[in-house]
């Protein structure tokens, strides 16, 4: 930075001005659980909430997909009808409801219509193969199913260890529902283009409070199973505040009042480049844009040249999700051809970024600040948030927590270390989910006194930023997707030939990182890479296929306790110019 006037006040003071007593953003404690929490005073109490502000919306556009465009009372209306069905269905609170689909205007109808009947909405992965969903829908109890005809077809020979599960809703079909079970979406509340013409149908009458349980999101567990991780209304609705405060503080750190919000001004507008079924997608990016009347365009695909065309179309002021789609369009050879001056914010998470990025983006995107951030399904997406300037000056850092929230360093003892020393990061706030569905022994681990133990392996500086080095977990991350290593080894050690396998991170540098396996074979048994990689495909999902095997001569190396030395098996795959 060249400005030596900046920062012109600390995060500390920046966040007190903006949480003072009588402000937007003002905190107050609450109990939560037994455990004195802060939290925003005016935020929405419940999901319910957010979708009556989002319907104060009217007639402007909510959701674009493809040809398809649903304001917000149409959207309002498909799902108050679908609500009123899944009530005559008898799904009443505390009944999970899982939603599985990929991104079209039908899965937010579902996720809403469920929460206004008091359900708990289960997203699962639309990436997840037909047993991995049969093991979310029996693992959560799921009593009501909605689906797209993709995933269907992909679950269809699992349904009956689905023993729970008393009606299926498919969309996008163009084949007859399978039985008794199973009906059209399009029955209840018709195609995209028709819901603006659906009666005003009354809401269920179901009362809710910001701590009942509103969501199960998946996310993977070192034992190779997915563990649900149980979130509140409150959990969810926390995002919609801690984005508005990360936006304002940016302005007091460089001496400007944060502007006040113009109802008149043009309509804000974000490509949707994260799964729904994400807590990103479904808390950070959904929720917050009913709530503040922002446009939502969804791509069946990813590409970035149809991505520009897009920003330029719809004139989309934030676009981003993973580092991968910043770095796609900053190196379209074509991106000169595209206007996308309309960009105020290009911000990313979920996956590992080079600093690189960030300068890029501020010289790039004139008008446009970057953004980053971490968190994870347990903190209900935003924990920490980093933009404009002080992202340019600690491009390598995640952000300071937003307001509510607290975060600390401790040593393996759960000593709290000294600021700048790294050591294992625990999270505590009103976005913090309560437990893991049905798992007490992992609960107990992870859920510690309203903190959660993150695995995460950080160093926070004096003035609170933090710093994300290592996982602790066994885990990678592939352009936002969390990969755990052991299920894809023991996917591996399903071939008969192979004795000794790991799953390490190559660099990756637009998805940070991919799998990459070592594997040892053996004795006068063959087997080539490919053949590995097909057992993995035909068990787990296609982005936790290794993108390349190496095979080593002899047993991996192991330390002491027998734990092989990853760190020795990553060198076999690091950067060209590192090696050199």
């Amino acid at each position: 930075m060249t400005d030596t006037n900046w920062p012109a006040m600390s995060i500390a003071a920046a966040h007190a001005m903006l949480t003072a007593p009588g402000q937007m953003l003002e905190m107050e404690t609450r109990d939560i659980r037994g455990i004195a929490t802060r939290v925003w005073k005016n935020a929405p109490p419940t999901l319910r909430d957010v979708f009556n502000a989002g319907r104060l919306h009217g007639d402007k556009v909510f959701l674009v997909h493809d040809d398809e465009r649903v304001t917000f009372e149409a959207f309002a209306r498909a799902t108050a009808k679908l609500a009123a069905q899944l009530a005559a269905d008898g799904i009443g609170k505390g009944d999970r409801v899982a939603v599985v689909m990929r991104n079209v205007p039908e899965w937010p109808v579902a996720f809403f219509a469920a929460q206004l009947c008091g359900a708990v909405v289960t997203p699962l992965n639309a990436w997840w193969t037909g047993s991995e969903l049969e093991y979310g829908l029996s693992d959560s109890g799921t009593k009501l199913l909605l689906i797209d005809a993709e995933r269907l077809a992909r679950l269809t020979e699992h349904l009956p260890n689905c023993p729970d599960l008393t009606r299926i809703y498919v969309t996008r079909s163009t084949e007859e529902p399978l039985g008794p079970l199973v009906c059209r979406l399009e029955d209840v509340i018709g195609t995209p283009e028709t819901w603006a013409t659906l009666p005003d149908t009354p809401l269920p009458d179901v009362m809710l409070e910001p701590e009942d349980d509103a969501t199960i999101f998946y996310t993977s567990g070192t034992t190779g199973k997915p563990k649900g991780a149980l979130g509140t209304h409150r959990n969810i609705v926390s995002n919609i505040m801690a984005s508005a405060c990360s936006g304002a503080r940016s302005f007091l750190r460089r001496g400007e009042t944060p502007p006040t919000p113009d109802p008149a001004a043009s309509q804000k507008g974000t490509l949707l480049s994260v799964p729904f079924f994400h807590a990103t997608g479904c808390h950070a990016v959904l929720s917050p844009s009913l709530f503040a009347g922002a446009k939502l365009v969804m791509m069946r695909k990813w590409d970035a040249e149809a991505a520009m065309a897009l920003i330029e179309r719809e004139r989309l002021t934030s676009c981003g999700g993973v580092p991968t789609i910043a770095w796609q369009i900053l190196e379209h050879p074509n991106r000169a051809n595209y206007d996308l001056s309309s960009l105020e914010s290009v911000a990313y998470g979920g996956a590992p970024s080079a600093p690189e990025l960030v300068r890029q983006i501020t010289t790039q995107f004139r008008g446009a600040t970057a953004g980053n951030g971490w968190g994870m399904t347990e903190t209900s997406a935003t924990f920490t948030h980093h933009m404009a300037e002080d992202y340019a000056n600690r491009p390598d850092s995640a952000g300071p927590p937003v307001p509510v929230c607290d975060v600390k360093v401790t040593d393996p003892d759960g000593n709290i270390v000294p600021a700048g020393t790294v050591g294992e990061l625990w999270g505590r706030g009103p976005n913090v989910v309560k437990e893991y569905w049905r798992k007490p022994g992992p609960s107990a681990e992870t859920f510690v006194d309203g903190w959660v133990r993150t695995g995460d392996l950080a160093r926070v500086d004096d003035e609170g930023f933090v710093f994300i080095i290592d996982r602790a977990k066994d885990m990678l991350i592939r352009g936002g997707e969390n990969i755990y290593c052991v299920e894809v080894e023991n996917a591996l050690y399903d071939h008969p030939a192979v004795m000794d396998a790991a799953i390490v991170a190559r660099p990756h540098r637009s998805l940070g990182e991919e799998p990459a396996a070592v594997v040892t074979l053996k004795p006068g048994s063959h087997a080539t890479a490919d053949e590995l990689r097909a057992v993995v495909a035909a068990r787990l999902a296609a982005f936790k296929v290794p993108v390349e095997v190496r095979f080593w001569d002899g047993p991996l190396p192991r330390n002491a306790n027998g734990k092989i030395l990853k760190s020795e098996l990553k060198k076999l795959f690091a950067p060209e110019e590192a090696a050199a």
